[in-house]
């Protein structure tokens, strides 16, 4: 199966379970399981929510560009934002002692935790999540 989708969305936070849906629907050929599906869930809406609060400051009028692709059982998710981006090669680590009681950090750990491959653009307002959807691997 091949497939290839593109769409942006207000950075309103009303819209990200809608495109979370989106992407998880065209995932349903796949007999994914139910935790299989809430990871790739959890990892969607964790970037869009990233994208839109923290790089385009939930404004409306900035949209956040999501890109996925599905080819050889291979799904890849690009999000991106209009924003400055973040220094995402140092984050402290939110399962150390010091920085259990800070909030920064965890969605990017959850992300990087659950899907196969994680990388960001130079820049850190760009995310590309690659998760493979075949059985056993």
């Amino acid at each position: 199966m091949k497939l290839s989708e593109a769409m942006k969305i207000p950075s309103e936070l009303k819209n990200v379970k809608g495109a979370s849906a989106q992407i998880l629907e065209s995932l349903l050929p796949f007999n994914l399981s139910s935790y299989d599906l809430l990871d790739i869930r959890l990892c969607l809406e964790e970037a869009l929510i990233n994208a839109m609060k923290y790089g385009n400051k939930l404004q409306p009028d900035l949209p956040v560009e999501i890109t996925y692709n599905i080819d050889n059982d291979i799904l890849k998710v690009t999000i991106s934002d209009q924003g400055q981006g973040f220094d995402y090669k140092n984050l402290p680590d939110p399962t150390l002692e010091e920085n259990l009681q800070e909030l920064k950090g965890r969605g990017v750990y959850l992300i990087r935790r659950l899907m196969d491959e994680v990388f960001y653009n130079d820049a850190g307002n760009q995310i590309n999540m690659i998760k493979n959807l075949k059985e056993g691997d």
